[in-house]
């Protein structure tokens, strides 16, 4: 694939819930059977409910590497939240994505937008 992501929450439980349009559910497609990446974040937030879906979020997670958090990702995070207003869960996800040069596939631009040099891609549009 080349290109490496970090897998936002909302773009696996829409992936999962097949709610993501067809050319956004054959990227992740390919994304998952590749090298699927998400936050220490994404992982508590899709396991830390009960819900219908957890087992199926539960294979998902295990199949991804998960990016911990280092102290590099925490100055990064602390930066973020210092030069914005940010949701401290968007400032780690953003600020590991930034870390590791990773494109972040997300529905949520809106909160990641004015990020500099932060790289989003959202399938749900065209």
């Amino acid at each position: 694939m080349g290109k490496k992501y970090l897998t936002d929450t909302n773009a696996i439980s829409d992936y999962l819930g097949g709610k993501l349009p067809p050319a956004g559910l054959d990227f992740m497609d390919i994304v998952m059977d590749d090298s699927p990446a998400i936050s220490i974040i994404n992982r508590i937030e899709l396991l830390g409910h009960n819900r219908p879906e957890l087992a199926k979020f539960k294979i998902a997670v295990e199949g991804c590497r998960i990016f911990e958090l280092t102290e590099a990702i925490v100055l990064r995070t602390i930066a973020l939240r210092k030069s914005r207003s940010i949701k401290l869960p968007d400032a780690i996800i953003a600020a590991t994505a930034l870390e590791y040069d990773l494109t972040l596939i997300t529905h949520n631009t809106a909160d990641f937008k004015n990020i500099p040099d932060l790289k989003l891609l959202d399938l749900w549009v065209g």
